[in-house]
């Protein structure tokens, strides 16, 4: 597991809202039995929680989704099993969206 890749979620009660979860735990915790996600929405479902710099637009499989840092939350590590992709190339995106919920700046 690397920090920033993107997994499917396959949980059939949420997947169709939150079709990706994003790894944003640090990979010097691989050893926890769980890791730290945040949920890409689909940007048509959460237009109305658009908050600028804590949901980032992303363009992820060409679909414009919503990265909900404010849905941050961790899952058991053996639910993310196959990345499909990686998104380190935003990197100072997240950091920042994750810095504003966390300290408000």
């Amino acid at each position: 597991m690397a920090q920033f890749d993107v997994y499917a979620n396959a949980h059939a009660k949420t997947n169709k809202a939150y079709p990706y979860l994003v790894d944003v735990q640090n990979d010097l915790l691989d050893g926890l039995n769980t890791r730290i996600v945040i949920p890409l929405a689909t940007a048509d479902t959460f237009k109305q929680t658009v908050i600028a710099g804590l949901t980032p637009a992303i363009r992820y499989q060409d679909e414009e989704l919503l990265l909900l840092v404010p849905h941050l939350s961790s899952i058991p590590a053996k639910l993310l099993t196959k990345p499909i992709g990686n998104l380190t190339h935003l990197r100072n995106d997240i950091i920042a969206a994750l810095d504003l919920a966390i300290t408000g700046i």
